[in-house]
């Protein structure tokens, strides 16, 4: 059966009016499965008996499927997801006091090969559709209803190269952001790249979009190359030079992340060139100590390291430690890789 989540309001209505039914039939739909969080086409209200009948027959929400959970003792939530082909993504919930944080997927599996990555292991299984990237949100708030009317962040840091699967990321933030839909802000909707450069500049073109963060991870070329191969094609200058032409909101810094690993990139040298790197931006810093696990060859940064390269950072820019979530269950940054 065809999936109705994912279609915005306008595809909506061609399938409405395509059955002889008035074109503000397609705004109720919509509200109902954004808003109302309908699971089955018959769970949409004020439809007629007819058109539920005939659009059942055809379609469905198109919801994913949770195959596995696991609950972490810090209570984040990591989310074995099925898809209609069989696939499988995964979702994390972080809750916080005052707000929850939902890190999406965008691709099954991940084609950019960072060296530091347990999802890098998958390689690529397909891309994503929006109605796949949305539904991941829609899942994780049904499964935590007592927190939905908090402040809710997303972060497309899961599996993939969001950049890489661009039209269904922008189509997916233009439904979770809709007034009429899903309503969230885009000041609370952060999208991580590898730096992919000409993405960036196509990314910084969309009236609507999430925020901007880059994987820096390194201090040099050099380096940089060898943990992330893909880079070798984009180059870090090439990368710092569309980050000082993007347009950035009145609102808005760049966000750089920087994966500490342990005796290769987490020198206070290191700090001093990163510091140098990004003088002439408007931007802010987190940094990640390194999460561990089987068949990844590095190790974590001992806390007073992860804590004097912060320090030399703060001399020229916002810079923040962040809090490792999940990662007794494999799910904090970098360790998603579909465990079962």
């Amino acid at each position: 059966m065809q999936s109705l989540l994912g279609l915005d309001e306008s595809e909506l209505v061609q399938i409405v009016t395509g059955r002889g039914e008035p074109a503000y039939r397609a705004r109720q739909i919509y509200g109902g499965i954004y808003q109302g969080r309908a699971e089955t086409v018959e769970q949409i209200r004020g439809l007629p008996g007819s058109l539920h009948r005939g659009l059942g027959e055809e379609f469905e929400i198109g919801l994913p499927a949770i195959e596995r959970e696991f609950r972490s003792a810090d209570a984040t939530v990591r989310y074995l997801l099925r898809l209609a082909d069989g696939q499988t993504i995964e979702t994390v919930w972080m809750p916080e006091p005052g707000r929850d944080t939902i890190c999406l997927s965008t691709q099954a599996g991940c084609p950019v090969d960072c060296k530091f990555c347990f999802t890098a292991l998958l390689g690529l299984a397909r891309n994503l559709t929006a109605g796949e990237i949305v539904g991941q949100v829609l899942v994780a708030i049904r499964e935590n209803r007592s927190a939905e009317e908090r402040r809710l962040n997303i972060v497309m840091m899961g599996m993939g190269e969001p950049l890489l699967n661009l039209p269904a990321v922008i189509k997916a933030t233009r439904l979770l952001t809709d007034p009429a839909g899903m309503a969230l802000s885009p000041r609370r909707i952060t999208l991580s790249t590898s730096g992919i450069t000409s993405k960036i500049a196509e990314l910084g073109c969309e009236p609507v979009r999430p925020k901007l963060a880059v994987s820096l991870n390194a201090s040099t070329e050099e380096t940089r190359e060898r943990l992330m191969p893909i880079t070798k094609k984009y180059k870090l200058a090439g990368l710092l030079a569309a980050c000082r032409i993007y347009p950035l909101r009145p609102w808005e810094k760049l966000t750089f992340e920087y994966v500490l690993l342990g005796g290769v990139n987490d020198s206070d040298e290191d700090a001093r060139r990163v510091a140098r790197l990004l003088a002439d931006l408007d931007c802010k810093v987190n940094l990640i100590a390194f999460n561990p696990g089987p068949g990844i060859d590095f190790r974590t940064p001992e806390p007073e390291r992860v804590l004097a390269f912060q320090r030399i950072l703060k001399r020229s820019f916002p810079c923040f430690i962040r809090r490792p979530r999940g990662r007794d269950i494999m799910a904090a940054c970098g360790q998603l890789k579909r465990t079962s």
